[in-house]
């Protein structure tokens, strides 16, 4: 079975949609065994990063998602939320990927919102996936590149669109919303052993 957090965020059941969609099982919680039990989990958001990590706090599920030991998907938000801090809110995250949060600049539009390339991938995450391809975004708030980072966009500043490290990977780009290619990267993902 595979778990999606449940928190204080937006855009959970178009995640569960897209796995409907794959053929794949999932249950939205936020029940500590359910997801410490889930064969994968999958960290979607929309939403803004100060509230979210009090509710994870409150709930106890920063200390349940840092301890997960199956392969775990964090999408937008969840990416943000698995950097050590965020400029939103100036919020202490919860530490999974070595790498801060910041605004972007406002030299473009800003959200940056619709779809874009990405590019430098690597990793078992984007096997079977053609690069000229364009990825769907939504969002004011981006991953600074660091070590652990798999692909990177550029939108008035290159940054960390995917990371992984060790089991947890990451995704700044909706792939539950990106078409055939963002199908891709969820199946590869749901591949995982």
């Amino acid at each position: 079975m595979i778990a999606i957090i449940k928190y204080n965020a937006g855009n959970i059941r178009s995640v569960q949609n897209a796995l409907n969609r794959l053929g794949y099982e999932s249950i939205i919680t936020d029940d500590k065994t359910e997801i410490l039990n889930a064969s994968k989990v999958i960290f979607p958001g929309v939403g803004e990063a100060s509230s979210a990590m009090k509710y994870l706090k409150d709930k106890g599920l920063d200390d349940v998602i840092r301890s997960i030991e199956k392969p775990m998907l964090g999408i937008c938000l969840g990416l943000q939320l698995m950097c050590d801090y965020s400029e939103e809110g100036d919020t202490k995250c919860l530490g999974i990927f070595n790498t801060r949060v910041k605004k972007f600049p406002p030299k473009e539009k800003v959200p940056h919102m619709g779809w874009n390339s990405f590019s430098e991938v690597k990793g078992e995450l984007f096997q079977h996936i053609n690069t000229d391809n364009d990825m769907y975004y939504v969002h004011s708030y981006y991953a600074e590149k660091n070590e652990q980072t798999i692909a990177t966009c550029d939108y008035i500043l290159p940054f960390a669109t995917a990371m992984q490290h060790d089991n947890f990977y990451a995704t700044q780009f909706h792939p539950e919303k990106s078409a055939d290619v963002g199908t891709r990267l969820l199946k590869n993902f749901l591949e995982l052993s």
